[in-house]
C-alpha cells in the first residue's frame, strides 16, 4: 500500500501519458481519424467488422456489421446522439445517456484532459494484468466520475470504468486495453475487451488512419433519425 504522500499527483500521470503516446504536438497536428478492425460479441460468438470515423472537435460515427444480423451505428455531430440497429430501429439519445456521449466524442480529449475535468485524483495502486497501476478518479465538470488505471512503468492506460446512462437505467461499463502499437506519430491500444450489462465485448483494431479526408456529411444524422428530430414534441 501507498500512503497519499507518496502517490504520484495525477496532473503528473496524465501530462505522462500524453508524452508517452506521442506528445502535446503530435495530438495536437491529428484532427480526424478511421480506425477499422474487429468486434466479437461473446455472446454470439460472432465477429463483426468494425470502423469508426472521429473527427475534432466532437463528431463521431460507429458502425458495426454483423453477418446475418445487420448493422449497428451510433453517431454524434456536436448537437445530436443518434443509435441504430436492424433490431431495435433508431433513436435520439437525451438527457444524461446524450451528455455522456457528447463527452465520449469529445477528439483528443487525453490531451486536453484540463479541459474536461473539474478535479483528478490519485487514489492508489492496483494491480492490473498482473502489473502495478496507479488508480485516478477524474471528475468531469457535470460531478460523473472516470476512473482509469495507468501502468507505473509504461504510463499506458491499462483499464477505464465509469457509470453511464443507458434506456436501461444505469450501466457499469469496464474496460481493458492493451496491444499499444504506434500508429503515425501517436501509440494507441490495439486491443479492447469491454464488460457492460453483462455482456462481453473484445474490440480488435488492425489499422488507424489520421486526418482522413472525410465528406462534409459524413456525420449527418441517418433520414431515420432526422425524421425522429423533425417529429413534434409531445
Amino acid at each position: 500500500m501507498f500512503a497519499a504522500d507518496e502517490l504520484p499527483k495525477a496532473e503528473t500521470i496524465l501530462d505522462k501519458f500524453v508524452e508517452a503516446t506521442g506528445g502535446k504536438a503530435a495530438y495536437a497536428e491529428v484532427q480526424g481519424d478511421i480506425p477499422t478492425g474487429t468486434m466479437t460479441f461473446a455472446a454470439i460468438g460472432l465477429p463483426g467488422k468494425l470502423v469508426s470515423y472521429s473527427q475534432a472537435p466532437d463528431k463521431r460515427l460507429i458502425e458495426i456489421t454483423l453477418e446475418g444480423i445487420g448493422k449497428l451505428s451510433e453517431g454524434v455531430n456536436g448537437d445530436v446522439a443518434w443509435s441504430m440497429n436492424a433490431m431495435q430501429g433508431p433513436r435520439l439519445k437525451e438527457g444524461e445517456e446524450k451528455a455522456t456521449t457528447m463527452l465520449q466524442a469529445r477528439y483528443n480529449a487525453d490531451a486536453q484532459w484540463r479541459d474536461l475535468y473539474k478535479t483528478v485524483e490519485t487514489v492508489g495502486v492496483e494491480q492490473v494484468d498482473g502489473k502495478d497501476a496507479y488508480k485516478v478518479v477524474l471528475t468531469f465538470k457535470s460531478g460523473r466520475p472516470l476512473t482509469k488505471w495507468y501502468d507505473k512503468d509504461t504510463n499506458f492506460v491499462v483499464k477505464f470504468a465509469m457509470t453511464t446512462q443507458s434506456p436501461m437505467g444505469e450501466i457499469a461499463v469496464e474496460s481493458l486495453m492493451s496491444d499499444y502499437r504506434k500508429e503515425g506519430d501517436l501509440i494507441t491500444p490495439h486491443k479492447m475487451v469491454m464488460k457492460a450489462a453483462g455482456q462481453d465485448l473484445a474490440m480488435n483494431i488492425d489499422k488507424v488512419e489520421y486526418n482522413p479526408d472525410l465528406p462534409k456529411d459524413k456525420f449527418d444524422p441517418p433520414a431515420e433519425v432526422k425524421a425522429l428530430m423533425n417529429k413534434p414534441a409531445k
